[in-house]
């Protein structure tokens, strides 16, 4: 279809993009200036209280600068409105008082074709409607008022019947002098293969009514009266008027009561849609016998950021819910996401609502579940991670899961929230008391009264090794040396996935190498995904700076050699750290023995002999009673550790 040159141009001069958005949203009067047609407001298309959505008056556009929503005068009621792009003109075109022009007799054509195609389905609607009150709707009207459906519901959702018999509707219509090709191009017809007259496309069902955005009857789903019909439920075919995949029962209605500040809900047929909206969920829509898809998940954000799929509680029902995250996964942004609300087992919303009424379904919903937490569970339930080969595939599935999202905002929060969950399910072995003198432990509890441990002296936990500088220090070297050197990125992720780290950045940093693909511009990638500063900070660092992997990153070979030796001096201090935890909880054991001093100083032999630097071995080692090889400043720390290891055997009668 096309407009005469200039029209549009005219059109958008015409027309004032403020009053036109200003329909819509509130003006933030602090930070507009009206005078010079500078206008801010909380954005119309996804959820925000502060006012990030601009509008210049002058030029004619707006832009959000939280969702990146951009666009004229046109484009604003298209997303507003829902409708296409010549319906937006004409909309545009009344209130500015232009006529629109004549398009190409083509477009025309197709145009008045739609809009007779229109006229008949609301033919079909007053018929089924009628046959529904007659007397053969009698079985009908019973099965209805059975799911709890009053009169005055009937008439609300225009429910009717398409009666027994294989030409009720055709005759009707032909009878009105409705044309062949229109009852067939509505749908509402099939073409006899025996040569015989068409058929009624509905038979024996009882019919719903499915409108567009602009309230125009455009197919219908029918459910089957006999219970062995091969189809429960029956939608139109496909028209010119109606594409099932870019539709949605109940969309405008929803649509308003959403603009008011219902929850969308996401039900999965009419019934359910039915039944929320009677009980009082105004804002509720349902796909049309397909799995929802890219273009409803749209159609959806368009009236709320956070829709709420209501799934059955059955093994259907979680399936539907993992292809809409498999779905919505890439097409996330910030503020725009989708939650799920699980019915009980054996239950769909309309079940819920009959057997425990609108306030058990108002907690389902509120209890609504993020997506990245039934993502979680889709990897681990029913499965045993009792292997390191198990746990690495749970972690490979979720990162493949996690690069599909685009937004590196929300990767990085997605990863983020993994990681958390993963902690909780496997947890850490090594539990450290809470001296917290509350009579717990972490990870165990003391009988009431009981006295706590001896706690060690600030002095005796340098044995420890566990966080540190020296351990963050070595973390840099690790990043650094990946970043400069990403071709051999692939060869050290077990060890990366692996690396606890000692601080917020450092783990920022690692759960982004472990997002992205090895390549060249690694470093860039990063900085975009992440933003500049954290790479600034890291190889700001003095010993990141002097390391000869991030100096000459031409020398793969040389990377590898760096990244052994820091990676098993990190792993000697840290395997040192769980071997004095071991020490600190047999200190109440009845095993405390010499057998400790061998354990610890054959710990702190690995860990210095790991950490030893060449040229100052006198200075800085020493020799223990074992013969291991210790750091001086770490020799008063290890006999401080001796000597509670003595106190605790006395405390126990030894």
């Amino acid at each position: 279809m096309s407009l005469p040159p200039g029209f549009l141009d005219e059109l958008r001069t015409r027309l004032s993009i403020g009053q036109v958005v200003g329909r819509k949203v509130m003006w933030d009067q602090r930070k507009s200036n009206q005078g010079k047609g500078d206008l801010w407001a909380p954005c119309p298309f996804h959820q925000e209280k502060s006012a990030s959505f601009h509008v210049d008056d002058r030029k004619g556009y707006y832009y959000c600068f939280g969702c990146h929503a951009k666009g004229d005068a046109i484009s604003f009621v298209r997303e507003t409105e829902n409708v296409s792009f010549m319906e937006a003109v004409e909309i545009l075109a009344v209130e500015a008082g232009m006529p629109v022009p004549k398009r190409d007799p083509q477009a025309q054509a197709k145009s008045d074709r739609r809009t007779l195609l229109a006229e008949v389905m609301e033919q079909a609607v007053q018929f089924y409607r009628l046959q529904l009150k007659a007397g053969a709707g009698a079985e009908a009207r019973d099965y209805l008022a059975g799911r709890g459906l009053s009169e005055a519901a009937l008439e609300r959702w225009e429910i009717g019947l398409a009666p027994q018999g294989w030409q009720n509707l055709w005759d009707h219509l032909s009878g009105k002098g409705v044309a062949e090709d229109l009852i067939l191009g509505a749908g509402l017809g099939k073409p006899s293969n025996q040569g015989k007259k068409p058929y009624d496309t509905f038979r024996h069902r009882i019919m719903f009514p499915i409108r567009d955005a602009r309230g125009r009857a455009i197919a219908f789903g029918g459910r089957a009266m006999d219970p062995n019909d091969n189809a429960k439920y029956l939608n139109s075919p496909e028209t010119e008027l109606f594409d099932k995949g870019r539709s949605l029962y109940n969309f405008a209605p929803a649509r308003e009561a959403a603009g008011k500040g219902q929850p969308l809900l996401v039900a999965e047929g009419y019934m359910d849609v039915i039944a929320l909206v009677e009980a009082g969920f105004g804002a509720a829509v349902a796909p049309l016998g397909t799995a929802v898809t890219e273009t409803q998940l749209q159609m959806m954000w368009r009236i709320a950021p956070e829709p709420v799929i209501t799934l059955d509680g059955d093994v259907a029902g979680q399936r539907a819910a993992m292809r809409v995250i498999d779905l919505a996964l890439p097409l996330l942004e910030a503020g725009q996401s989708v939650r799920f609300a699980m019915m009980p087992d054996g239950q769909d919303p309309d079940d819920l609502l009959k057997s425990a009424g609108a306030g058990a379904m108002r907690e389902r919903v509120e209890g609504a579940l993020p997506m990245v937490q039934l993502l979680w569970q889709r990897e681990v339930e029913g499965k045993n991670f009792d292997s390191p080969e198990r746990k690495a595939a749970l972690d490979k599935s979720l990162r493949e899961k996690i690069m599909l999202i685009k937004d590196p905002s929300i990767r990085s929060h997605y990863g983020q929230a993994i990681k958390d969950m993963r902690w909780e399910l496997f947890g850490n072995n090594r539990k450290a008391f809470n001296g917290g003198g509350t009579g717990q432990q972490r990870g165990k509890w003391l009988p009431k009264g009981a006295k706590l441990p001896a706690q060690m002296s600030t002095k005796a936990s340098l044995l420890g090794g566990g966080p540190s500088s020296e351990d963050h220090l070595r973390e840099a070297v690790i990043l650094a040396v990946l970043i400069r050197n990403p071709l051999i990125l692939n060869d050290f992720h077990g060890a990366l996935e692996r690396m606890i780290c000692s601080g917020p950045d450092i783990a920022m940093l690692r759960d982004a190498l472990l997002m992205v693909e090895p390549q060249v511009d690694l470093e860039a990638i990063l900085a975009s995904e992440i933003g500049d500063a954290p790479l600034v900070k890291l190889f700001a660092q003095a010993h990141v700076t002097i390391t000869p992997a991030v100096r000459r990153p031409d020398n793969g070979e040389l990377a590898r050699m760096c990244l052994a030796e820091e990676i098993a001096k990190l792993t000697a201090r840290r395997g040192h750290a769980h071997e004095v935890q071991d020490a600190i909880d047999e200190m109440n054991s009845d095993v405390a023995d010499e057998r400790l001093t061998t354990r610890l100083a054959q710990s702190i032999a690995a860990m210095n002999n790991a950490g030893r630097q060449d040229g100052n071995d006198s200075a800085e080692y020493d020799t223990a009673d074992s013969g291991a090889r210790i750091k001086k400043d770490e020799r008063s720390a290890f006999d401080a550790l001796l000597d509670r290891i003595s106190f605790a055997k006395q405390d126990k009668g030894h």
